[in-house]
C-alpha cells in the first residue's frame, strides 16, 4: 500500500494543485446555482417551475458547448507541453471563431423551440413566465461560448486561477443582481424571475470583457499573444478543433440531455414535480461540479503527458485523477446524506414540493459512483485526444438506457417523479463502465 501511494504521490499533487482552483471556481458556480433557486423559490413557486424547465433546455445548450470548447484543452496541453507557446495562442484564435459559430448555431436552434415551446406539454400558467425569461438567457449563449474558449485555453497552460477569480467574481457579480432585480431593490422594479435572467446576461458579458483584458494586457500572456497576433488563421487547426470538439460535445451534450429532456416527462407531473425537480438539480450540480473540476484538471494532465509520449504517467494520472474523485464521493455524499431531511425547506415553504425532495435522495445517492466514473475517464480519453467512440458510449447510455427507464420508471410503473430519476444511475454508471473499458483498451501496453 505505501508503494502504491508513493507512486502516485506525485500525480495526487499535481493534480490538487491544477483542480483545486478548477473546483473553487466551480463551487462558485454551484452558490449561484443555490442562490438562484432560492431567491426564485421564495419569489414565488411558478417562477422556480418556469426556471426550472428553461435552464434545463439551456443547460443541455451549455454542457455541450463546454464539450465543444474542450476540444482546445489538449492541443494547447500538448503545445505546453513541447513548449510550443505560440502555436497554442494560435489555437485560441482558431478556438474562439469556432465557438462563435457554435454558438450561431445553437441560438438559431433554441431560437425555432421557442416558437414550439408551447407544444411540449408544460403546465399553461407557467408560459407567461417562462417566454421572457428563455429569450434573456438565448441572448447570453454566445457569451458563454467565448468564456469556454478562454477558460478552457488557460486550464491548458495550467493556469487555473484565472479562471477561477473571474468565475467567483462574476457569480458574486450575478447573486448581487438578482438580489436586486428579482426583488425590486435600490429603485428597480421587482421583475421575479425575469430579473434573475437579465442578472445572468449582464454578469456573463463582464465576465467575457474581463477575460479578454487580462489575456491581451497581461504581461504573463505575451509570448502565447504573439502566436494570437502573427501566426495567422490555420485551417488546419481550426478542423483540428472541430474533429475533437463536436464529439466531446456531442457526449457531454447527450448526457446532460438525459437530465434537460427529463424535465419535458417532469412537466408532465405538474408545477409541484417541475419545482422538485429544480431542486434536487440544484443539490446534483454541487456533486457534478466538483468532479467536474478534478476531472478537468485530468484532462489537463494526461494531455501534458501525452504531448510528450509517457504512456506510463498518463494512465496513472488517469487513475490518481479518479482515486480523488471516490474521496470526493464520500466526503460530498457524507454531507448531502446528512442534510436530506432540510434540504427541501431551504428553497421553497411549500410542504408537498420539500416531500417530493426528500424522495429523490435515493437515485441521486446510488448514481454518484457512475458520475464521477463517466467524469473522470471522459476526461482522461479527452486528454488523449480519443473521443469519437464516447459518441456511441454516450449514445447508448443515455438515449438507449437513460430516458427510456426513466419513462418506464416514471409512468409505466407508476412511481412518478421518483421513478424518472432512476433512470440517472442505469445511464450514469453504463456510460463510467465503458469508457473505463475502453481508456484501459487505448493506453494498455502503455503502462
Amino acid at each position: 500500500m505505501r508503494n502504491l501511494f508513493d507512486t502516485y504521490k506525485q500525480h495526487y499533487k499535481a493534480l490538487l494543485l491544477l483542480g483545486l482552483p478548477i473546483v473553487v471556481g466551480q463551487l462558485g458556480v454551484i452558490v449561484l446555482g443555490f442562490a438562484d433557486t432560492l431567491m426564485i423559490g421564495h419569489h414565488s413557486t411558478e417562477e422556480l417551475g418556469a426556471a426550472s424547465f428553461v435552464n434545463n433546455l439551456f443547460t443541455l445548450c451549455i454542457i455541450f458547448s463546454t464539450g465543444f470548447s474542450y476540444g482546445l484543452t489538449p492541443i494547447v496541453g500538448g503545445f505546453y507541453g513541447n513548449r510550443r507557446f505560440a502555436e497554442a495562442g494560435q489555437a485560441l484564435r482558431c478556438s474562439l471563431v469556432a465557438n462563435v459559430l457554435v454558438a450561431l448555431l445553437l441560438t438559431s436552434v433554441m431560437t425555432v423551440l421557442y416558437f414550439n415551446v408551447e407544444r411540449l406539454g408544460q403546465p399553461e400558467e407557467l408560459l407567461p413566465l417562462i417566454k421572457p425569461y428563455y429569450l434573456v438567457l438565448l441572448a447570453s449563449l454566445v457569451f458563454v461560448m467565448l468564456f469556454n474558449g478562454f477558460k478552457q485555453f488557460t486550464d491548458g497552460i495550467t493556469d487555473t486561477k484565472t479562471a477561477m477569480w473571474i468565475l467567483l467574481g462574476g457569480n458574486a457579480l450575478n447573486i448581487v443582481g438578482n438580489y436586486i432585480l428579482i426583488n425590486g431593490k435600490l429603485g428597480f422594479p421587482e421583475l421575479g424571475l425575469l430579473g434573475a435572467g437579465i442578472s445572468t446576461l449582464f454578469s456573463r458579458i463582464v465576465m467575457v470583457v474581463v477575460f479578454a483584458l487580462i489575456m491581451f494586457r497581461s504581461r504573463r500572456f505575451i509570448r502565447y499573444r504573439i502566436g494570437f497576433m502573427r501566426l495567422g488563421w490555420s485551417t488546419p487547426m481550426f478542423k483540428k478543433l472541430n474533429a475533437l470538439g463536436w464529439p466531446v460535445g456531442m457526449q457531454m451534450g447527450m448526457e446532460t440531455a438525459s437530465f434537460s429532456l427529463s424535465v419535458i416527462m417532469v412537466g408532465w407531473l405538474g408545477t409541484l414535480a417541475l419545482a422538485s425537480h429544480q431542486i434536487m438539480l440544484t443539490i446534483s450540480q454541487f456533486t457534478f461540479m466538483m468532479y467536474y473540476g478534478m476531472g478537468a484538471a485530468v484532462a489537463v494532465r494526461v494531455s501534458n503527458f501525452k504531448g510528450r509520449e509517457d504512456g506510463q504517467n498518463v494512465r496513472r494520472s488517469a487513475y490518481a485523477g479518479f482515486h480523488i474523485v471516490l474521496c470526493m464521493e464520500v466526503v460530498l455524499l457524507s454531507i448531502v446524506f446528512a442534510l436530506r431531511g432540510q434540504v427541501g425547506g431551504w428553497f421553497t415553504d411549500n410542504a408537498e414540493v420539500s416531500a417530493m425532495v426528500a424522495s429523490l435522495f435515493f437515485p441521486f445517492l446510488i448514481y454518484q459512483f457512475g458520475d464521477g466514473l463517466q467524469i473522470n475517464f471522459a476526461n482522461a480519453l479527452r486528454g488523449i485526444s480519443d473521443v469519437k467512440p464516447m459518441i456511441i458510449i454516450a449514445f447508448i447510455s443515455y438515449f438507449m438506457i437513460s430516458l427510456p427507464v426513466g419513462y418506464l420508471c416514471g409512468f409505466i410503473f407508476g412511481w412518478g417523479l421518483t421513478g424518472v430519476w432512476m433512470a440517472f444511475p442505469f445511464g450514469l454508471t453504463s456510460a463510467g463502465l465503458m469508457l473505463w473499458l475502453r481508456f484501459c483498451k487505448q493506453t494498455r501496453n502503455r503502462a
